[in-house]
């Protein structure tokens, strides 16, 4: 039988979640047939097989499995069946689990531990249980169910949100705040906690403490920011840009009635493009000793996404690809596009990587300026902040208020010195002051 292993889809992915089959174990599959959803650290895909055949599924929904791992196989018709009726057949690959399994009834002997066939021990079609013994199955994901165990919650109790209404990691750790929160009693003692007092120590005296597992989103991100800060220099660089030609041309084309009218980042997305273009340095990787010099133009985009998990959302940056040869109306439509795919799920990994330079904007906060962390292996981030009437004092002493902008420019130290990234901050200035170069 040919094996089906989780597939890289992304170029930082190191494992995956199966999230949900879209096949049945022992059913015929095709050629370009859609086989599981798996969930990256980017995004949920859609992988399909490049076999014909019968698939025997290996990896439940819910397991996490490091790239190159078996997640299928697909043999020819009747090799399934010959499996099953031999047991382990020729897959020598055994697990251990305390678990009873599903065919065992409430109340009978368990020998703990014991080893099983894998393909026996994990069936993809079986329903998961909670592991009560009360002889009612609940579905539910393996990760949902050792959590409710390790915070002794009743999955009976449960809504799952799913698919088919299994009970996923959220919907556990959402009772278990919710417990927490009501200060429920003690398991142990039915008695509930004690309020706390001056005199409590330091460790009792922040109250109950709920661990929330990150999404592999969350991790990733929080994996390569810390390798970015440890072993980039970082230096910055910050500018105020006088935006009152921007704010007249963005007026200027929201009244010729287009729909989609370029925001300010989408100007500055273009201004970076062409300012790129003109410094390649700056559109360059560092690499074991060498700069890598790209001669694709791709501005990567912030994106925020906001979640109802108590862990919170994640911050996502799809790629606008060739932007400096792009039209400001066509950056427009495309950034709008992306951000929408970002956050309603359909994103893809294809356009999440290939960046050589990245935008992070919190203006729309009212943020007046920071500074972000480089994105490796890019050069450098531009942070940019609001625009908002300030105080400006020109050349002959008249304070007057003019819509002002700061951008910060962080930059790698490895690829640009000071004076390098003045000349790319200066370039980006001048385009956004003079926007009528935006649009030729």
């Amino acid at each position: 039988m040919n094996e089906v292993v989780m597939p890289r889809l992304s170029d930082t992915m190191e494992e995956g979640t199966i999230l949900r089959w879209l096949v049945r174990d022992g059913e015929p599959v095709r050629r370009g047939q859609e086989l599981v959803e798996i969930e990256t650290d980017k995004a949920t895909m859609t992988y399909e097989s490049d076999l014909d055949g019968v698939i025997e599924i290996v990896a439940a929904e819910g397991e996490e499995l490091a790239v190159g791992a078996v997640i299928a196989r697909v043999g020819e018709a009747g090799a399934h069946a010959a499996r099953e009726t031999s047991g382990a057949g020729a897959d020598e690959h055994t697990i251990t689990t305390g678990e009873p399994s599903a065919a065992q009834q409430p109340g009978a002997a368990v020998p703990a531990p014991r080893t099983e066939s894998i393909h026996e021990a994990v069936p993809a079609t079986a329903p998961a249980t909670s592991g009560e013994s009360d002889g009612e199955r609940v579905k539910a994901s393996p990760l949902a169910r050792r959590i409710a165990r390790e915070s002794d919650i009743d999955l009976h109790t449960l809504t799952g949100t799913g698919p088919g209404g299994r009970i996923v990691k959220a919907d556990v750790q959402a009772a278990a705040g919710r417990e927490l929160a009501a200060g429920a009693p003690s398991a142990e003692t039915g008695v509930n906690p004690p309020r706390v007092g001056p005199a409590v120590g330091v460790t009792t005296a922040k109250g109950g403490t709920i661990e929330l597992e990150l999404s592999r989103t969350q991790q990733t991100i929080a994996r390569r920011m810390a390798e970015s800060k440890a072993t980039i220099p970082h230096f910055a660089l910050q500018a105020d840009i006088d935006m009152e030609d921007c704010v007249a041309l963005r007026v200027e084309l929201k009244g010729l009635g287009q729909t989609g009218a370029p925001t300010y980042n989408d100007m500055i997305v273009k201004a970076c493009a062409l300012a790129l273009r003109e410094h390649p340095r700056a559109n360059s990787s560092y690499r074991d000793g060498r700069l890598q010099l790209h001669s694709r133009v791709n501005i990567g985009v912030a994106v925020a996404v906001d979640s109802d998990e108590p862990a919170g959302g994640a911050l996502i940056v799809p790629t606008v690809f060739d932007a400096d040869i792009k039209s400001l109306g066509e950056i427009a439509r495309e950034t709008h596009t992306l951000a929408a795919r970002v956050r309603d799920g359909s994103i893809t990994p294809p356009e999440l990587g290939g960046g050589t330079f990245t935008v992070s904007n919190l203006g729309m906060f009212a943020v007046r300026s920071f500074t972000a962390i480089i994105n490796p292996p890019q050069a450098a981030i531009l942070s940019v902040g609001s625009v908002a009437p300030r105080a400006v004092v020109r050349e002959s002493g008249e304070i007057v208020a003019r819509q002002t902008m700061t951008v910060t420019l962080a930059c790698d130290h490895r690829i640009l010195y000071g004076a390098d990234a003045a000349r790319l901050l200066t370039r980006i200035r001048e385009l956004l002051e003079q926007p009528a170069s935006l649009t030729l």
